[in-house]
């Protein structure tokens, strides 16, 4: 377990000043946002939320994936979701390579990637105005359901509104 005491030990502090254990899990905001897991990114911090106020959902460069699709459903149906943020940002790696670039590199390092599909970004705006459509046309998603897409800036923390909600 030495591999993780650093965290763990760290997780001891935070308990000892914990205070949230009353937040309730809705989305006190009506919030979701489907983020990348970039570590440059704080979702609440950059939008000036606090714990408890929204439905954060990351993945590797912020896509509209089946598995987001069903937490979304999951969220607006049984966690008071009432919007949705897509929000990639700049400088993200999977806008620099191909699928075809990961699994030659994993390969190279002894690992067949070649059945997982890794879903990085050749044209990052056309690809969110897809991963927003594709919220918004979900069937199982309310019709008018508030979507936007935005690009998070990881050098000036700002946001640039790319596909605004209709």
């Amino acid at each position: 377990m030495t591999s993780f005491n650093d965290v763990f030990a760290a997780n001891t502090t935070y308990a000892q000043t914990f205070s949230d254990a009353g937040i309730p899990g809705k989305a006190a905001k009506g919030l979701a946002v489907v983020t990348c897991m970039d570590s440059r990114i704080s979702p609440l911090d950059l939008l000036g939320l606090q714990p408890g106020d929204a439905k954060i959902l990351r993945n590797a460069g912020a896509r509209v994936t089946d598995d987001v699709l069903r937490t979304l459903v999951l969220a607006v149906h049984l966690l008071d979701v009432d919007r949705v943020m897509v929000m990639p940002h700049t400088d993200c790696r999977m806008t620099k390579v191909t699928d075809e670039q990961v699994h030659d590199e994993l390969l190279g390092r002894g690992i067949d990637t070649r059945s997982l599909e890794f879903r990085t970004v050749s044209n990052q705006i056309e690809e969110l105005r897809k991963d927003v459509q594709k919220v918004r046309s979900s069937p199982y998603l309310p019709a008018g359901l508030p979507v936007v897409g935005a690009v998070y800036d990881v050098k000036t923390g700002l946001l640039d509104v790319a596909i605004p909600a209709e």
